[in-house]
C-alpha cells in the first residue's frame, strides 16, 4: 500500500475526489429530502388552518342566514299587523264620525229655525274637516306601510278634471276666483283614484292660498308623457321651502294670504308626494313669492282603451223627492249609533226598513217570503266576524236574484273593492254624507225600475 501511495499519487487524488463527490451528493440529497419534508409539514399545517377558517366562516354564514330568515319572518308579521291595524283603525276611528254626520243630517232636517239650521251646518263643517284630516292621516299610514298599491289603467284626464271642478268650483267662486281649464284629450297610464286625489289636493291648495286672480288646470303632450299643471296666482312659496312643503305639517309663513297672513301647506302636499312616488310619476314645482305657484306632474301617455267603459248616468236631481217613499231597505250594520242615525234618516225619507247585525239575522228577515229588500245598505265589518259582502251574497242567493247594494265602509282596501265589484255593489267610503247616500239610493232604485 505504501508502494501504491508513492508510485501513483495522482490516482489517489482522483479516488479521494470521487469519494468526496459522493459524500457531498449524498448530503445534498439528504438536505433536499429534509427540505421537502419540512415543506410538506408546513403545507399540511396551512391546509388545516384554512380548513378551520372556512368551517368557521360557513358556520357564521349559517347563523347569519338563520338570523336573516328570522328577521324576515318578523318583518312579514309586522307588515301583516300594519295591514290589520290600518283596517281596524279605518273602521274604529271613522265609524263614530260616520254616526255623527248621519245624526247631524237628521238633526238638520228637524230644525225649524234658521238659527238652528245654521248651528247644525257649522257642526257639519267641523265634522267634514275632521273627516278630511283623519282620512289624510290614514292615507299616509297606508302608503308608508305599502298597503296602498296602484291599480294601473288608461285614465282619461278630461272627465277626472271635470269631476273635480264640479266639486271645487263653488269654493273658488265664493272667493271670487276664476277656475279655468285647458285640458287635452289624452289618457295617461296611472291609477284613477290616486291621480284624482293628487289633483284634488293640488287644486284645493291652489284655491285655499289664492286671494285674487284664479287657478288654471292644464295638460299638454311632452313626447311619450303628458304634462299636467296646476297654476295659481296665490301667495307663492319661497325657494328655501320648496322641498320642505312636502313634509308633514310643514307651514310656511308668507304674508298676504289668509286672515292671519299664513300660507300653510301641510298634509295635502305630503299625500301628493307619496302618491306621485307610488305611481312612479314625476313632480316638480316652480313658485315665486306674491306671484303664484306652478305644480307639474309628468305621467306616461297611453292610447285610450279599445272599448271605453260606459259611465253610469248621474243621479237624478229633480222630481225625485218621493222616490224613496215606501222602498224596502235592508240595513246591515252592527254599530248602535250608526243604526240609530240611519234609522232616523230612512224614516225621514219614507223607507220601510229592517236592521240586521249579522249574516244570520239578515237571512232571517227574508223568512216567510213576505218581505224582500229593494236595496241593501251594508257595512263591511260586522259582529261575529261577518262581512257585508258575504251578507249581500247570501241574501241574493236566498232570493235567487241580484239586489242593488251599497257597501258603506271605512275599509276601502283593494280586496274589499274587488269583492264589491264582483257583486256589482256600489262602495261609499265612511263617513258617508247623507245627501250623497240619498242620491245614490234614488239613482240605483230608478235604474232597477227601468231595467
Amino acid at each position: 500500500m505504501s508502494g501504491l501511495d508513492v508510485q501513483d499519487p495522482e490516482r489517489l487524488k482522483k479516488i479521494n475526489a470521487a469519494l468526496m463527490h459522493r459524500v457531498e451528493r449524498a448530503m445534498d440529497q439528504q438536505g433536499n429530502a429534509f427540505s421537502l419534508f419540512q415543506t410538506a409539514i408546513s403545507l399540511d399545517s396551512e391546509v388545516r388552518r384554512r380548513t378551520d377558517e372556512l368551517t368557521t366562516t360557513l358556520r357564521n354564514l349559517e347563523r347569519a342566514n338563520a338570523e336573516l330568515a328570522r328577521q324576515k319572518e318578523i318583518s312579514e308579521r309586522a307588515d301583516a299587523s300594519k295591514t290589520r291595524f290600518l283596517a281596524a283603525a279605518s273602521h274604529d276611528v271613522l265609524q263614530p264620525l260616520h254616526a255623527a254626520q248621519l245624526t247631524m243630517s237628521a238633526l238638520h232636517d228637524l230644525q225649524e229655525s234658521e238659527r238652528g239650521r245654521a248651528m247644525v251646518a257649522q257642526v257639519e263643517r267641523s265634522l267634514d274637516t275632521m273627516h278630511e284630516l283623519l282620512h289624510t292621516l290614514l292615507d299616509i299610514s297606508r302608503l308608508d306601510a305599502g298597503v296602498t298599491v296602484p291599480d294601473y289603467a288608461a285614465v282619461p284626464l278630461a272627465p277626472v278634471v271635470a269631476s273635480l271642478l264640479s266639486d271645487l268650483r263653488p269654493t273658488a267662486e265664493a272667493k271670487g276666483l276664476r277656475l279655468q281649464t285647458a285640458i287635452a284629450d289624452a289618457h295617461v297610464w296611472s291609477d284613477r283614484t290616486m291621480l284624482r286625489r293628487i289633483l284634488q289636493n293640488l287644486i284645493s291648495n291652489a284655491i285655499r292660498y289664492t286671494d285674487q286672480g284664479g287657478v288654471l288646470i292644464g295638460t299638454r303632450r311632452r313626447g311619450a308623457r303628458v304634462m299636467i299643471e296646476v297654476v295659481d296666482t296665490g301667495c307663492g312659496i319661497p325657494l328655501a321651502q320648496h322641498e320642505r312643503i312636502f313634509d308633514e305639517f310643514h307651514r310656511g309663513a308668507n304674508p298676504g294670504s289668509g286672515s292671519d297672513g299664513q300660507c300653510a301647506l301641510g298634509l295635502g302636499l305630503s299625500i301628493v308626494k307619496r302618491l306621485v312616488e307610488a305611481l312612479g310619476h314625476d313632480l316638480s314645482l316652480m313658485s315665486e313669492v306674491d306671484k303664484g305657484s306652478r305644480f307639474r306632474i309628468l305621467a306616461p301617455h297611453c292610447p285610450p282603451p279599445a272599448d271605453p267603459p260606459q259611465r253610469p248616468a248621474p243621479p237624478a236631481r229633480s222630481g225625485t223627492d218621493g222616490a224613496l217613499k215606501g222602498r224596502r231597505v235592508l240595513l246591515v250594520e252592527n254599530d248602535g249609533d250608526v243604526i240609530r242615525a240611519m234609522s232616523t234618516l230612512l224614516e225621514t225619507w219614507g223607507c220601510v226598513f229592517r236592521v240586521a247585525r249579522t249574516q244570520e239575522a239578515a237571512v232571517a228577515t227574508l223568512e216567510g217570503g213576505g218581505w224582500a229588500p229593494d236595496l241593501i245598505i251594508a257595512d263591511q265589518h260586522l259582529d261575529r266576524g261577518d262581512l257585508g259582502t258575504r251578507v249581500v251574497r247570501a241574501v241574493c242567493a236566498r232570493l235567487t236574484r241580484r239586489v242593488p247594494a251599497i257597501l258603506a265602509t271605512a275599509d276601502a282596501a283593494e280586496p274589499v273593492l274587488a269583492q264589491a265589484a264582483a257583486l256589482k255593489a256600489e262602495v261609499m267610503t265612511k263617513p258617508v254624507k247623507p245627501a250623497q247616500l240619498r242620491a245614490l239610493m234614488t239613482h240605483m232604485l230608478m235604474a232597477r225600475d227601468d231595467a
